[in-house]
């Protein structure tokens, strides 16, 4: 039985994750709307309050605050939810939409970010994984939660425990490595377009190929597109990433905060924010891609996924 008083956003199916959640007064298609605002968007990563409000300025339709590492050592050691005194911080300076990010399965650091009042929570496997077998329940918060994947039955699994958003992930390593993103992105566009040639009677085993929920399935071929808002995650550093990840079929991209490593890190977020929006103008692209380099330099693919090109 569908639920047609959403509005579109998203038709909901009757199964108990999503009645209970509706007895909880946390409606799913709440928060799909919510997420359909970011529509056109960058979201940056920060780490500060300073690189918050230089997130801001540029343009970013959101922050996501991340747990800065505080040495070397802790850099590749345990991540974990930001602290909360940063989250404040930035939510009394910064007037757009505040994101950070729970481990994987860690429902207690997403109730802390709800109580922080945190417009979006991520639950992040870029950080480290808190339970390896469960995530959150996501029906059971207010907050609209963003989760990872990197293939259309991922995502559909991810909106099945109450995903408002999803973010196609690529690189997880800072590189600058483009090439990860736009495989799964290709993927799951790719998923989309065979289920929407596909006769109702082959979505069955379509569903149990992608081990997807059949009625996610099935309101992804009846959409054209998987049923929330989908941004692309992972190397896009210059405004061309940006804009292929758009052309490619994505709702806007997520930012690492290696963007602000350099001496301009305004002119990069604002030329990554202009890249989302004007990204079928080449003419545009070009002069928001001019004079970045310098600043893009620290940003390449490893040496050892080079040396035969070389």
């Amino acid at each position: 039985m569908a639920d047609h008083h959403d509005q579109g956003a998203v038709t909901l199916y009757s199964g108990t994750a999503i009645t209970d959640a509706a007895k909880k007064n946390h409606p799913f298609s709440v928060k799909v709307g919510l997420a359909q605002v970011l529509r056109g968007g960058a979201i940056v990563e920060v780490t500060s309050l300073n690189q918050a409000k230089i997130a801001e300025s540029a343009g970013a339709c959101a922050v996501l605050i991340s747990d800065p590492p505080r040495s070397p050592a802790a850099a590749a050691g345990v991540h974990r939810m930001p602290d909360p005194t940063l989250v404040k911080e930035v939510k009394r300076a910064v007037s757009v939409p505040v994101m950070a990010r729970a481990r994987v399965g860690h429902f207690v650091e997403a109730q802390i970010l709800e109580s922080l009042a945190v417009d979006y929570i991520d639950e992040s496997e870029i950080i480290s994984v808190a339970d390896e077998d469960n995530f959150i329940n996501k029906h059971n918060f207010r907050s609209p939660f963003i989760c990872g994947c990197r293939d259309t039955g991922e995502a559909l699994r991810r909106i099945r425990e109450g995903a408002a958003m999803i973010r196609i992930q690529g690189d997880v390593d800072g590189t600058g490595n483009v090439a990860e993103t736009v495989k799964n992105v290709r993927r799951v566009m790719g998923d989309v377009r065979v289920l929407n040639n596909m006769d109702d009677d082959e979505v069955f085993a379509f569903a149990k190929k992608l081990s997807a929920p059949y009625d996610l399935v099935a309101q992804t071929k009846q959409m054209g597109r998987v049923p929330v808002v989908q941004f692309a995650s992972g190397g896009i550093v210059t405004p061309a990433d940006a804009a292929l990840m758009m052309q490619l079929g994505c709702d806007g991209v997520f930012v690492g905060c290696e963007v602000f490593e350099g001496v301009d890190p305004f002119k990069k977020v604002r030329s990554i924010v202009q890249g989302v929006q004007h990204y079928n103008d080449p003419h545009v692209l070009a002069e928001m891609s001019s004079g970045l380099e310098s600043g893009m330099e620290s940003l390449s693919v490893r040496g050892d996924r080079i040396q035969g090109s070389v």
